[in-house]
């Protein structure tokens, strides 16, 4: 159902134009200069990113990979606009999974996400994600309130 592939600059340019509707507009990549930058700089984003390919080949998501310790995978991820809210969050995520068990071999995973989107923690606790945190974290120009999660990969 999706296919994971190295992330090109046209790849990262496509999703720095991504926009989201309503509150969603926070993940708006250009929410966030720091988190845009990283995106579109080859430099900066490295090897982290993997674009995701729907069965036709069309350009649907992406997942980072970083590995802030040794045994830990922490993940970033993103649909496209138009493919939320059309019950793929947890086949999405399970695909991301199943692609850094085979590339990273972890221990656990994590992923932090914010407290306001219900939706995608649903979507992880379906996923085996459990809450392990809530922080205060400086971005888009404010402190917002984010949920901090893990489980054993």
């Amino acid at each position: 159902m999706f296919r994971f592939r190295p992330l090109t600059q046209a790849d990262a340019e496509a999703i720095a134009g991504w926009s989201y509707p309503g509150e969603y507009a926070f993940y708006d990549w250009s929410a966030d200069a720091d988190d845009e930058r990283e995106l579109l700089t080859p430099a900066l984003r490295a090897d982290a990113y993997a674009a995701v390919d729907d069965e036709a080949g069309e350009l649907v998501g992406f997942f980072s990979f970083k590995q802030p310790q040794p045994g830990t995978v922490e993940l970033g991820l993103g649909l496209r606009p138009d493919h939320t809210g059309r019950g793929l969050g947890t086949p999405f995520v399970e695909a991301g999974l199943a692609y850094a068990r085979r590339e990273y071999a972890p221990q656990r995973f994590t992923l932090a996400v914010a407290s306001f989107n219900q939706r995608a923690i649903a979507v992880y606790e379906r996923a085996g994600f459990e809450r392990s945190r809530t922080y205060l974290h400086r971005t888009n120009g404010s402190d917002w309130e984010f949920v901090e999660m893990q489980r054993p990969a």
